[in-house]
């Protein structure tokens, strides 16, 4: 018997061919939507009308890398700024593990239940390699995000604190264009992201945990300067008594600093965003710190110095950009970096050979 006539036991019949796994008609929808580019005024009237996923796109377009897009972002905040101003901002920050998250969304069912709308922007800390999210635990916050009143959205801080605060503040923006009148900050924990989200914001609160460890210790000095409230989260069941004592361990530390600005004495409270304990207290609090600084005028005067204070740091992140995007300086950066290795010239020395570097190729364009 020849092998071309020989049976294999491993022979198989062939069988009928299968439907795509993909929906045809929804590609097609896909594709054609991905192709429509959006109009600025699509973006600002989508906005303005309250619009969750024109307001998503275009927070993309802020939180973007690319020349085009960061172009087309700026239009559209300079069209939604007159429309902005009129929300609550307020900072929430404490070391991980404390129950940020779990706070926000015990006080924001409380604001959303009572038809106040509310925007969460979550700075979340970065993979170097990805520069995608590390936590991505904002997910816990599953049933605030079921609100329609709600609005969340993490942002990865890709490495840069900096472009974090440019853009967290222009989100801050767009949600405030779009109807939100209460917008939190929620940072990733005690560290230099906080003085960021402090000079976007109305209202610093620092949430802390009892039994943690020496209470005065665990905490930089500086956070607690910068906070308006310091609150004791998870005061619950055998914890309790703990929390209190806490509480008023900071309450007599933060009579050790000098008077703020505001002229506000900082409060210590506890709560339980388990229970529910004291979270409405938090809130009127706030709300009473908010109403104290309109009276004196801090209010205006705070904002008014976050907006000079944005303008400056903007100068700075363009002439940083502008600086190691300058051909000049990519060409003499490996020489003066290869100088120092060898030990042929100190870091400040070859600072000054590229600022110099920098300067002269301004002048070179000028003629």
């Amino acid at each position: 018997m020849s092998s071309k006539n020989k049976k294999s036991a491993l022979h198989v019949n062939e069988g009928i061919d299968q439907p795509s796994s993909l929906n045809d008609n929804l590609l097609q929808k896909l594709k054609k939507r991905k192709q429509a580019s959006v109009s600025i005024d699509e973006y600002v009237n989508g906005i303005l009308q309250g619009d969750r996923v024109i307001l998503s796109k275009a927070i993309t377009l802020v939180e973007s890398n690319l020349a085009e897009h960061y172009e087309t972002a700026q239009k559209i905040i300079e069209r939604c700024l007159p429309y902005s101003g009129k929300s609550i901002r307020i900072g929430i920050t404490g070391v991980p593990g404390v129950g940020k998250s779990s706070f926000i969304e015990a006080l924001g069912k409380r604001l959303t239940e009572n038809d106040k709308k509310m925007a969460v922007l979550a700075i979340d800390p970065s993979s170097e390699r990805s520069r995608g999210s590390i936590l991505g635990d904002k997910t816990r916050m599953e049933s605030l995000s079921g609100s329609e009143n709600a609005f969340i959205r993490p942002s990865p801080s890709a490495g840069s604190l900096g472009g974090v605060a440019r853009k967290t503040r222009e989100i801050i923006i767009l949600c405030e264009a779009a109807g939100f009148d209460h917008v939190f900050v929620e940072t990733v924990g005690v560290g230099q992201s906080e003085i960021a989200v402090h000079s976007m914001v109305d209202f610093f609160l620092l949430l802390m945990l009892a039994g943690a460890g020496d209470e005065l210790q665990g905490i930089k000095r500086g956070i607690m300067e910068m906070s308006d409230a310091i609150v004791i989260n998870k005061a619950d069941g055998a914890n309790k008594n703990e929390a209190k004592q806490a509480a008023l361990s900071y309450a007599n530390a933060l009579h050790l600093f000098p008077p703020q600005e505001s002229g506000w004495t900082p409060r210590t409270q506890t709560c339980s965003s388990l229970t529910g304990e004291g979270v409405s207290e938090v809130w009127e609090m706030i709300l009473e710190y908010i109403a104290f600084t309109r009276n004196n005028q801090y209010f205006q005067k705070k904002r008014q110095e976050q907006e000079k204070y944005r303008m400056y740091e903007s100068i700075n992140e363009l002439l940083k950009n502008d600086f190691y995007q300058n051909p000049d300086i990519q060409d003499l950066q490996a020489k003066m970096e290869k100088m120092i290795l060898e030990k042929k010239v100190s870091a400040y020395v070859a600072a000054q050979e590229l600022f110099n570097a920098y300067k002269n190729s301004w002048d070179t364009d000028s003629e």
